[in-house]
Formats: structure tokens, C-alpha cells, sequence
């Protein structure tokens, strides 16, 4: 039997009624609240100065009033925290920019349910190099004048200025800027426009950053010219104005930064020379009370201030005794430049000598030794006791030390020991062994004076004056000291001696014989050669000393207006300091190319006497 079951379906409708109504209805379900994610509102990239712990921090809203916290993943997570409620954000250990210059972290934002994230990118920013940008000084000098504001240039580390005042500078302020969190002179903070510092000296300044870097910095600044400043301050201020009468007085050095300082000691000074006591600017004797070092030279009384007024350059003293200390001459004269203030006023720039006399720190003869010159009659003392060459009228012989009187056995000695050399190096057997000139004179000594007298091509040097010679007895006779080359390196308009071609000083009657032996030719070639080979050095001397006299050249003719015009004795005339060097160093240059020429071609035969005097 087929069984058939039905599905009924009953759907039953239920209405509620109020108030007693007959209808019904069914209520909905409501849906569940839905929940906001969080939104970022902080920037997803952060700089961060290296060696900084702080980084920055998140911020995120929700709009549903919910709690955020904050968390961290990625790569570079585990080198920063993060405070989850307040989302501040740091390093675990500082950055290093040398190290690591970008760190990438991914940062959630949770409200518990749903949660949010943004990739976040932390530049490393590199501490700058500690740096000193801009420097200037002002301050108040000793004398009362004040330095408002001198700006100093910079050279990558190195500030430099001048203070064109000649006052102390120890007591300067410096106005800076700079990178980095400190700047210390020595153990002591400087703040700009605030500490003063003595600047006499180069000040090294220090530089420091919070990456722990350290940088030097210095400060050299030229007070007035920079060579040290010699003053002289006479009694009552009394003139300076015999060469036969000392006037008494002091003298006291700032000695700058090469040279020690001299405080005042008692002196007395007159004028000295020919006719550089003609000039203006007069050349002086200074003697002191005791003997005292002066400039670094050695200790003693005398004290030769050149004027150097005709020689533009200042230097051609200075050179000439430069090549007498690549000599072999026993002693040259030490000298340095000054600034000289006479009664508090400026009175220029001198080159401060040693005096060529009798001392142990100078030409040391002892109590027996002699100092000769060669001179005129006319250049002559009254009390000076001199005897005449026996081969020439061009000279006489001055015994400038010891002081003798005539017909004295000591004045008979010398006199008979110069005179029976002249006989011997003008007589037929003067390269005789047994009594030729070589047995009474120094060879070397004879042979380097010439050199450096020919080479400079020394107007006095033929036969005038300032021929010096000094003699032991019992010793044979030397050349030297070297004096007076201001009329030097063609710096003469009255002579030959100004072109740098043409034989000079192998005119003098002594030499003029000594070149026909062959022997004192071959040994003029040998030294020659040396000094050739010494020629780049003596012009970069040149150039250093002109590179040390740049300031003072420049207020030593603010003074006395020599520069571009005519001058006696100069034979031509430049318009700047620069083109006086540069011509000195060309004339040096033609005359060593025509030496090195001539003095080849010499052979010591008495009919070559290589060329004739230019006329």
C-alpha cells in the first residue's frame, strides 16, 4: 500500500495589538554596532640629528572614542621603543650617521579591535663639523686708541689680520660665529663679543660638537708691520744729529713673537756713515750701558742701525751677508729687521747690525789680533792711524783695531806684513813657493770675499772702502768681514757696476794679479760653481725676506715717500716695493748667467784678463 505523507507548512502570524486592538506584528533584530580603525595623524617620516635618543612620536584618532596604542614592527624594530600609550618614539641606542643614515619600521595603531598601520622612514641627519664661520676683534690699545671692529680673513683654519696701529694686543675681544656646542681657548670657554684673550701670539681656538668631534682654529694677527719695534727714547728728547757726539738715553724692544723682549736699559747713540748720513733718514751707532743681547744676536755694546734709504728693496745688505754665511769667511755680520721709534715716533724700518770690531762674538782677534780696512784718505778720522799701500794710490790700510800709535812695534809688524805681501804678489817670483804671495795670505778667505763682492758687483768693493781684513799674528792674512752692500746688485748710477755685465772687482790691484796665477783661477771656479749652485736658494731668500717686509716696506715709504722716485744714487726707478725686488732679483740672475760664463773662459795666463771694463 502506497503510503503518501503531505508536509504542511503553518505559518502563524502573531500581531500585538495595544489597546486591546485586533492586529500583531513581529520586531526586527537590530544589526551590531559597526567598530572605526584608527587613523594616523603624525607624519610617516622623521629626522633625527645623530647621537640623539628622541626620535619624535605617533598620534592617531578614533572615531569611536576608543583607547589607542601604539607598537612597532619591521626590520629596523628592534633599535627603537615605543611607549605604547603615549607613542613616543626613541632610539634604543643612539644613531651613528657614519653608521647608518635611514631606519625603516612599520607602527600600528590598535583601538583593541581593529588596528592600523603606516610604514615610517627615520633619516639620520649628520652633526655638522664643528666650524668657526666669520671672526672679528675689537679692543682698546695700550696708548688709549681703540679697534672697533677688524674683520679677519679666513684660509680653511686659519684667521689672519693686521692691526695697522702699532699698540699691544693682548687684551682683544673676538666676535664669532659657529657650528657646534662649545669653543674653548685652552681649558677656558670663549663666548663671542665677551672673552678677551691676548692675540700677541697665534691663539688656537677649539671647536666642539655633541658627536663628540673636535676642531682647531687659528687666529694669527700681525700687530703693525710684525717685526719686533725697537724704541729709542734720548734724554729730554735731544736730537739725533752728530756722528761725533753721543746723546744719552734708553732702549727697549718688543721683541713680537721671534725675538725675546729687552726692557729699558741705558745706551747712548749717535749718527754714523758717509753719505748715507746724508739722507733723511740718518743711520745710527747705538751703544749700551752693558753689553746685552739685542734681536736674538749675541750679546754686546754696539749696535749698527741701517737706514737703508737708498736701497729701496731693504735688502741688499741683508743678502750679501746671507751669501757670507754660505762662505768660508771666519764671520759675517749678523742683522735683523726693526721697526724704530725715536722719542715715540716712527722713524721707519732699519736693518739692525752687528758692528764689525774686535769681540769674541764678532771678529774674535783677542788682545793681538788686527782689524784692517781699506779706505780714503778723505773717509778718515783725525785719531785714525793708517799706513799707504806700497803697490797702489787707489787705497790706503786703516788698522781699525787694536789702537796703536805710530812707529809702535805692533804698528811697525802690521805695516811691514801687508807691505812685504804686496812686494811678494807683485813681484816676478809671486807663485814661488819658498816666498810667493800664498805663504802671507788665506786662500779661501781671499777667494769667497771676491766671489760675493764680484757677484753682487759692490761699487766700494773695487778699491774705494769698507774693505775689510783681519790678521793673527804669527797667521797669514784673511779677507772679510763683509760691510756696506747697500750700493750693490746694480743699485749704483755713478759706476760701471751697475750693469750686470762686466768684470768689477777684478779690477781691485790685488786681485787684478791674483788672476794671472792659475792656481787661485782654478780655485775661483771651484767656488764659483759652488755658489751657482746656491743661486735658487739666495733668490728664494730674496723672496722671503720681501714676503717679511711687505707691511713694513709699505709704512716705512708711507714715512719717507721713497718709492717712485729718484733716490741717489739709483739708476732706475720703479713705481712699487715688488718691481724694486723683482728687478734686484733679475739684475742677480743676468749677472750670475755672465759670470758663470766669463770664469769659464779664465785660464790664470797673465795676458787674460778676461773682458774690459763697460764704458
Amino acid at each position: 500500500m502506497l503510503l503518501r505523507f503531505l508536509s504542511t507548512l503553518i505559518i502563524f502570524t502573531i500581531v500585538g495589538c495595544g489597546g486591546g486592538g485586533g492586529g500583531t506584528s513581529i520586531p526586527e533584530t537590530p544589526a551590531p554596532p559597526s567598530n572605526n580603525p584608527p587613523v594616523f595623524t603624525s607624519s610617516s617620516s622623521f629626522d633625527v640629528e645623530e647621537n640623539q635618543i628622541a626620535i619624535g612620536s605617533l598620534a592617531a584618532t578614533d572615531a569611536d572614542g576608543d583607547t589607542v596604542s601604539y607598537s612597532v614592527s619591521g626590520d629596523d624594530a628592534s633599535s627603537v621603543s615605543i611607549d605604547s600609550s603615549t607613542g613616543a618614539l626613541s632610539f634604543v641606542e643612539p644613531p651613528d650617521y657614519e653608521s647608518l643614515q635611514s631606519y625603516s619600521i612599520t607602527a600600528i595603531a590598535s583601538d583593541g579591535t581593529d588596528e592600523t598601520t603606516q610604514n615610517i622612514t627615520i633619516s639620520i641627519t649628520n652633526i655638522p663639523p664643528p666650524y668657526i664661520s666669520q671672526m672679528a676683534l675689537s679692543g682698546t690699545y695700550d696708548d688709549g686708541q681703540s679697534e672697533e671692529l677688524l674683520f679677519l680673513n679666513q684660509n680653511g683654519n686659519v684667521f689672519s689680520g693686521r692691526t695697522t696701529h702699532n699698540g699691544t694686543v693682548d687684551n682683544l675681544v673676538a666676535s664669532f660665529e659657529f657650528e657646534g656646542t662649545s669653543v674653548f681657548i685652552g681649558d677656558v670657554v670663549q663666548e663671542s663679543g665677551i672673552t678677551a684673550n691676548d692675540f700677541t701670539d697665534i691663539v688656537t681656538y677649539t671647536v666642539t660638537n655633541s658627536d663628540g668631534d673636535i676642531e682647531n682654529f687659528t687666529v694669527d694677527l700681525t700687530r703693525f708691520t710684525g717685526l719686533p719695534v725697537v724704541y729709542l727714547k734720548t734724554d729730554d728728547s735731544v736730537a739725533i744729529d752728530s756722528k761725533d757726539d753721543y746723546v744719552e738715553g734708553d732702549t727697549s724692544i718688543f721683541g713680537g713673537r721671534n725675538f725675546d723682549d729687552l726692557e729699558e736699559v741705558e745706551m747712548k747713540i749717535r749718527g754714523r756713515g758717509n753719505s748715507t748720513w746724508m739722507h733723511p733718514k740718518k743711520p745710527f751707532q747705538m751703544k749700551l750701558a752693558d753689553k746685552a743681547e739685542f734681536l736674538g744676536m749675541p750679546s754686546d755694546k754696539k749696535w749698527i742701525f741701517l737706514a737703508e734709504y737708498s736701497d729701496k728693496t731693504l735688502l741688499r745688505n741683508k743678502i750679501s751677508f746671507e751669501m757670507g754665511y754660505l762662505s768660508n769667511l771666519d764671520w759675517t755680520p749678523q742683522a735683523r729687521f726693526a721697526e724704530v721709534y725715536i722719542n715715540d715716533e716712527y722713524n721707519g724700518t732699519y736693518n739692525i747690525a752687528q758692528k764689525v770690531e774686535e769681540s769674541d762674538n764678532r771678529v774674535p782677534l783677542g788682545d793681538t789680533g788686527y782689524l784692517l780696512e781699506q779706505d780714503q784718505l778723505s773717509r778718515l778720522d783725525p785719531d785714525d792711524v793708517y799706513f799707504d799701500s806700497v803697490v797702489t794710490e787707489k787705497f790706503l790700510i786703516n788698522i781699525k783695531e787694536p789702537s796703536l800709535d805710530l812707529d809702535s812695534d805692533e804698528y811697525n809688524y802690521i805695516k811691514d806684513l801687508l807691505g812685504n805681501f804686496e812686494q811678494s804678489l807683485f813681484s816676478s817670483r809671486f807663485l814661488s813657493e819658498a816666498d810667493g804671495y800664498a805663504n802671507y795670505i788665506d786662500i779661501d778667505s781671499f777667494v769667497d770675499w771676491y766671489l760675493i763682492s764680484e757677484i753682487t758687483k759692490n761699487v766700494d768693493s773695487q778699491s774705494f772702502s769698507s774693505i775689510f781684513l783681519n790678521v793673527m799674528p804669527g797667521e797669514k792674512i784673511k779677507m772679510g768681514p763683509l760691510w756696506d752692500f747697500d750700493l750693490s746688485f746694480g743699485n749704483v748710477d755713478y759706476a760701471d757696476s751697475r750693469y750686470a755685465e762686466g768684470w768689477w772687482v777684478k779690477y781691485h790691484p790685488w786681485y787684478d794679479r791674483l788672476f794671472q796665477d792659475p792656481d787661485f783661477v782654478d780655485q775661483v771656479k771651484v767656488r764659483f760653481a759652488y755658489f751657482r749652485a746656491n743661486q735658487d736658494l739666495i733668490l728664494e731668500k730674496i723672496d722671503n725676506y720681501a714676503e717679511q717686509l711687505q707691511w713694513s716696506q709699505q709704512e716705512n715709504d708711507d714715512l719717507w715717500q721713497t718709492i717712485g722716485i729718484y733716490v741717489w744714487p739709483n739708476p732706475v726707478i720703479f713705481d712699487t716695493y715688488q718691481e724694486e725686488v723683482d728687478h734686484m732679483k733679475m739684475w742677480f740672475r743676468n749677472r750670475m748667467d755672465w759670470l758663470d760664463q766669463e770664469i769659464s773662459y779664465l785660464t790664470g795666463n797673465s795676458d787674460d784678463d778676461g773682458q774690459s771694463p763697460i764704458t
